[in-house]
């Protein structure tokens, strides 16, 4: 089946909040993350059931075929969901409004995760300026829909020639989320552009056993649970005006990067809290 070219803002049932990180395979996870004695082919069964969502970071570098993605989605338990990074060879074309035919073979490919696929990530060189016109190109070439799924899009932008209210206007007609993402090394722009809101915290510290100190953990699940009721949290960076409360979101969370070692344990940390809040 081919993919459904997006066409609406369409969300999936909205307002839980999943915290998570990059992957499931990383060696210094042994023995703080996962259990001395866990088989390794058994690591993402166990981080599945720690974590809410995983970002999958190898498929940046080489799209698996559908039956791994199959097997990924059965080691996993009801409920939770992948958000999948799209290839590098999309998404460094040069000219994007030409790349139509690969994102629908990748997205059809990543839809074998079946209700285990959640957002599906583009993330943009800081090479990339903002071109209004490629970009509309490229947005219009997302998929709504790829075997049945209903899918959701999340655009990270590295260059700060996106911090522009042309930008925001152009994402939120096509309904398609501006990844908030809290680092010194990128731009970091908290504006709601799509049903549901895509966050990947940079910060985690070797020092903190949960990667971050208590206090910020919990601003985190205070934003996560407002931007999950609807609401856009007004102490976060905006390139324009903050929008009014809407309805509920989808939240995903993910802790990449930095202190590698310590995001799972804050993806942790934060669901918890979240769940509490």
């Amino acid at each position: 089946m081919m993919a459904t070219r997006r066409d609406s803002k369409k969300t999936l049932t909205p307002g839980h909040i999943r915290t998570g990180m990059g992957g499931w395979v990383f060696a210094p996870w042994r023995g703080v993350f996962y259990p001395d004695d866990l088989v390794q082919k058994r690591e993402l069964e166990y981080a599945s059931r720690q974590v809410t969502a995983i970002e999958i970071n190898g498929t940046y570098y080489r799209a698996p075929d559908a039956a791994t993605y199959r097997k990924w989605a059965a080691d996993t338990p009801e409920g939770f969901v992948f958000s999948v990074k799209a290839p590098r060879h999309i998404v460094q074309t040069k000219q994007l409004a030409t790349a139509g035919e690969r994102i629908d073979r990748f997205v059809e490919g990543a839809s074998a995760l079946g209700d285990r696929l959640g957002p599906i990530l583009w993330q943009f060189l800081a090479t990339r300026s903002f071109d209004p016109d490629d970009m509309a190109a490229f947005l219009d070439l997302l998929p709504e829909k790829a075997g049945g799924i209903a899918l959701r899009h999340a655009v990270e932008v590295r260059n700060e020639s996106f911090m522009d209210e042309r930008w925001l206007e152009l994402a939120r007609a096509r309904g398609v989320a501006t990844v908030f993402t809290d680092s010194a090394e990128h731009p970091s722009f908290a504006d709601l552009t799509g049903p549901f809101v895509y966050a990947r915290l940079m910060r985690s510290r070797a020092s903190e056993k949960t990667g971050y100190p208590a206090k910020e953990l919990k601003a985190w699940a205070k934003h996560s649970t407002t931007w999950a009721s609807g609401g856009d949290p007004l102490d976060l960076p905006h390139v324009g005006d903050a929008l009014a409360n809407g309805a509920p979101r989808d939240v995903f969370v993910y802790f990449i990067s930095a202190a590698k070692e310590r995001n799972p344990s804050a993806a942790v940390a934060l669901g918890k809290l979240a769940d509490n809040a």
